[in-house]
């Protein structure tokens, strides 16, 4: 049994949690997921089977699309509505001050990861630090923000808007909704998150843990989709010949090599017979394995 799962993560779970679940349910022991997503945050989550946990690494590289609640005039050590609050002040705000804004924090962006976060410095995570009070300097990092929208805008004593908001991986979603307030001169934290897209792999496909569970009881594996499912990588077949010798270490002259798809990007999906074999990567003239799948 092996292939990618579209889970639905539901709030209240780790992503490790899911893990866990899946590995139990499905009785295997290799399962992995493909991007943690925070406790709190539902969505999609896409869990590796099998050999597919040799290709979690290329479907984490792909961008994300989540829709984002912002609340201002309060923020909070988490930059969440779970940490502790530790500024409040009511705004004076609408709607026209935040469009105004968010045109700057589309492209490429530095943004400093949260304290509470899993990031690591010096072997330890960021929230280990946090929790116990340590002092710690934080590297900032660049991410892309293709698509910033304003959803909706809802008044009140504390206003809030919903983002819909597509980026490449390493993004954190509360770090804008919070970067958002202190350019207002306001305060924000994000008040809810839910991921609707991971690389291709979509909300509306998801699978629930409920339906899973039906599925697994009724002998109906059809959640699992096959190892090519969602991996952004130009195809290449070979013949048998030549894909004996690729599970073999050997690499193949680019002049005995099927193309399927002509690109610049140096690794590709290795097929034979449509059949996923490995992860082949461009070198000169040739084709050597990178991953191979026996």
């Amino acid at each position: 049994m092996e292939g990618i799962i579209n889970v639905l993560k539901p709030p209240g779970m780790t992503s490790s949690d899911v893990v866990v679940w899946i590995r139990r349910n499905l009785k295997m022991k290799k399962v992995g997921h493909t991007g943690t997503l925070d406790p709190g945050v539902a969505g999609v989550l896409p869990i590796c089977v099998g050999k597919a946990t040799r290709l979690a690494e290329y479907i984490t590289d792909q961008g994300k699309n989540y829709i984002a609640e912002v609340k201002f005039g309060i923020t909070t050590d988490t930059q969440d509505a779970y940490g502790k609050v530790i500024q409040e002040a009511l705004p004076s705000l609408d709607k026209a001050d935040l469009e105004r804004i968010l045109p700057d924090f589309t492209g490429k962006i530095s943004q400093f990861p949260p304290l509470f976060s899993a990031v690591r410095k010096e072997g330890k995570h960021l929230y280990e630090y946090a929790r116990k009070g340590i002092p710690i300097e934080v590297t900032p990092r660049e991410v892309l923000i293709y698509k910033l929208n304003l959803e909706q805008w809802y008044e009140g004593e504390f206003p809030k808007a919903v983002l819909n908001i597509e980026c490449s991986k390493g993004t954190y979603i509360r770090t804008i909704c919070h970067d958002l307030g202190q350019t207002l001169g306001c305060g924000a934290h994000m008040s809810y998150l839910v991921r609707v897209r991971s690389g291709s792999f979509k909300i509306q496909e998801s699978w629930t843990l409920e339906e899973i569970e039906e599925a697994v009881r009724n002998n109906d594996y059809s959640f699992i989709l096959p190892l090519t499912a969602g991996i952004d990588l130009p195809r290449v077949s070979l013949s048998e010949v030549r894909a004996n010798a690729f599970r073999n270490g050997l690499p193949t002259r680019r002049d005995q090599v099927n193309l399927y798809e002509e690109s610049n990007e140096p690794y590709v999906q290795v097929m034979e017979r449509e059949q996923l074999i490995g992860i082949g990567v461009w070198r000169k003239e040739a084709l050597y394995p990178h991953k191979v799948f026996k």
